[in-house]
Parts: C-alpha cells; sequence; structure tokens
C-alpha cells in the first residue's frame, strides 16, 4: 500500500509538472502567437506612445484635475458622523498632489529614455515611479504627522500596501485614459485631414475650358504669352493636387495667384483690373495653400464676369502682432444676381483655417453698396516660427 501511495504521488507530481509545462507552453505559444510577447520586448517610440508628453502644461493640468477629483470621491467615501470634513480634503489633496506632480516631473525627463527600452521595460519604470514616490511620501506623512519629525519613520504595512494599490490602480486608469485620449486626438487628425481633402477648393471645369480656349487663341498671335499661360496652369494644377492641410508661403501664395490672375487677364483683358496691397505681409508668413486663390475666383466669376464693362480686384494683406488678415474686395452687380455660389468657398476656407489655426481663425463677407468684401483673420505669432514647425 505504501508502496502504491508513493507510486500514485509520484505520477501526481509528475502529471502536476508536465501540465504546469504544457500550460506554460500554450501560454507563450498564444503570445507569440498573437505577437504581444514581441510587443513587449520592443521599444515602441512611435508617435502614439503609451505616454503622453508630461511637460505639456495642458498634460499636467489634466493630471491634477483627475487627482483632485479622485482624492475627493476618497474624502466623500469615508462616513464622517460630523459632517463633510474639509481638513481630510486638504491633507488629501496636498499629499496626493505632490506625488502627481512630482511623478510628472520625473517620467516628463524620463520618457525619451523610456522610448528606447522596451516597452515593458517601460510600463515597469511608470509604475515604478507613481508607486514608489507613493511609498515614499506615505512614510514621510506619518513621520512628519504623527511623530512630530521625532525618531525614525515607522512602516505600517497595512497602510502602504493599500496606498501601494491605489497608486497601481490609478496609474494604470490614468495610463489607459491617456492612451485612448491620445488613440482619439489622432483619429479626429485623420478625419480632420480626409475634411480638409474634400473641402479644398478645386479648380473648376469652365475655368480650364475657359484657360484652355485662351491659350488656343494666343498660340498664333502671341506664342509667348500662350506658352506663359500653360506654365501658369500647371503651376495651379500643381499646387491644387498637394496635400490639403499643406502652409506655403505667402510668396508662394502670391506668385500662384498672380499666374492665375494673368490667365484670366488674357481672357478678360481691360475688364479685369487689379491692385495690390501686401507690403505689410511679410514673404515667409504661413497661408493654408490655394487660400486667395479660391477667392479671386469668386470675384471675377460673381462680381465681373456678370458685368459688361468689367471692374476690379483689390487684396490687402498684413501682418500685425501676431494676427494675418487678408481682405478681398471687388465691384460687383446688382444685389439679386451676385455672389450665390461664393458661400460654399467661404464656408470651405473657414474649415481649413480653424483646422490649421483654432477656433479664433476668422471668415466673413459683406457688401457695400457695389462693393462686395472677403475678410479673412487667423493667429500667427511669428511668421518664420511658424513655418518652420509646419514644414
Amino acid at each position: 500500500m505504501a508502496r502504491n501511495s508513493k507510486s500514485l504521488a509520484g505520477k501526481g507530481r509528475k502529471h502536476t509538472t508536465s501540465c504546469l509545462r504544457d500550460g506554460a507552453r500554450l501560454a507563450d505559444t498564444w503570445l507569440m502567437k498573437n505577437g504581444l510577447w514581441t510587443l513587449l520586448r520592443k521599444p515602441y517610440a512611435g508617435e502614439d506612445f503609451f505616454l503622453p508628453d508630461l511637460c505639456s502644461s495642458m498634460a499636467v493640468f489634466t493630471l491634477v484635475v483627475l487627482a483632485e477629483l479622485m482624492v475627493l470621491i476618497l474624502v466623500l467615501a469615508v462616513p464622517v458622523a460630523d459632517g463633510f470634513n474639509w481638513l481630510n480634503l486638504a491633507m488629501a489633496s496636498l499629499f496626493v498632489q505632490w506625488i502627481v506632480l512630482l511623478s510628472a516631473a520625473l517620467l516628463c525627463r524620463l520618457r525619451a529614455w523610456m522610448q528606447r527600452r522596451a516597452l515593458l521595460l517601460a510600463l515597469a519604470m511608470c509604475f515604478t515611479v507613481v508607486v514608489g514616490l507613493t511609498l515614499f511620501f506615505s512614510v514621510m506623512a506619518d513621520w512628519v504627522l504623527d511623530a512630530g519629525m521625532l525618531g525614525t519613520p515607522e512602516l505600517h504595512g497595512g497602510q502602504m500596501l493599500r496606498h501601494g494599490l491605489i497608486a497601481l490602480i490609478m496609474t494604470s486608469l490614468l495610463l489607459r485614459y491617456f492612451y485612448l485620449q491620445q488613440q482619439w486626438q489622432r483619429q479626429q487628425q485623420a478625419e480632420l485631414k480626409a475634411r480638409l481633402q474634400s473641402l479644398q477648393s478645386r479648380i473648376r471645369p469652365h475655368f480650364l475650358f475657359n484657360s484652355l480656349n485662351s491659350i488656343v487663341s494666343l498660340i498664333d498671335s502671341a506664342p509667348a504669352k500662350a506658352e506663359n499661360a500653360v506654365l501658369d496652369l500647371a503651376d495651379l494644377f500643381r499646387a491644387n493636387l498637394s496635400e490639403a492641410d499643406g502652409v506655403a508661403t505667402w510668396e508662394e501664395e502670391l506668385r500662384l495667384c498672380q499666374g492665375y490672375l494673368r490667365i484670366e487677364q488674357y481672357r478678360l483683358g481691360e475688364r479685369l483690373q487689379v491692385t495690390w496691397n501686401t507690403d505689410g505681409m511679410p514673404s515667409n508668413t504661413p497661408i493654408p495653400l490655394l487660400t486667395l486663390q479660391p477667392l479671386l475666383e469668386n470675384a471675377i466669376l460673381h462680381g465681373l464676369q456678370p458685368r459688361l464693362e468689367g471692374g476690379d480686384i483689390r487684396i490687402d494683406a498684413r501682418w500685425d502682432e501676431g494676427r494675418v488678415e487678408l481682405v478681398v474686395s471687388n465691384s460687383c452687380p446688382p444685389l439679386e444676381t451676385s455672389h450665390q455660389g461664393a458661400r460654399m468657398a467661404l464656408d470651405n476656407i473657414r474649415a481649413r483655417l480653424v483646422g490649421l489655426f483654432g477656433p479664433t481663425a476668422k471668415v466673413e463677407s459683406w457688401r457695400e453698396e457695389t462693393r462686395f468684401f472677403s475678410r479673412l483673420v487667423y493667429p500667427c505669432k511669428h511668421p518664420s516660427s511658424i513655418l518652420q514647425r509646419s514644414h
């Protein structure tokens, strides 16, 4: 019987060891199959790195607000007989905010280092920093408040375990929150880029046909002008097929628009008069590509073309104290027949400016007797610095 018992026990241990080995092998196979282990072992320095830039003021402000909400929930969860304890809220806020701000400062400095390390090591570093600071401040708080900084700090195992678990859980939730927020922002940017591509003003077919007819008529009488018109038209199409969210310089946008007006000048002749007042705009000022051209096209199509005598277009552009202002004014026919198709182009330009420069960008239009005005305003702190960031 004893021999049988030992034999059965040995078989049981072997069976258990075999099961554990098989389970570990299956787990490792699953990890390898799903690529999780490979992902954890490699550095992950992509744009969607799980840890946001905690050096930015917005990220720190978000951490402070979320931490204060957590403190408020924890204080409210403790039952008190004499009403709400403001002192506990103040002390808990001081305790947690110290941990949050120091953790943010350390992780801000370590972020570049973690991006070059394995993802598993980077995650372990995040948890180590936060939990380590939490345990340190737990000991120091007890030493200062309870012992009056006398003697040596004492370690309370239960309290440290509780604080460590809270820090571990909150760090996991915050990392998950920041990662999801980052993914949402990237999705918003992708959707915005797709919307900008759909909103980008394209050269209309009637302009292409009119330009080609003008070029054909110039081939025999003025071949040099016909060649210049072809080059101007090629520049316009090249810019029109570029990235929708591309930012050009004012010099580049001005060159494209002058080429566009030269093509229209071949067709309209003396009916088109243009006045430029752009000395106040630095040549390196950033402007979304093909922003001015749709305004000029609308001015000709809805303003000058319906008038037998034609008219004039005036372009005023200036940069002043962190703001770009661009005004296009043109002659226009009576109210009932003017600018019915111009609203779509203005809406498209407004969407592009807001998407690239924020909600302070404005696009407005109005009419004064026989003239129509379109005005664009968007922030631009310093032309050269913004242009460098855009490229």
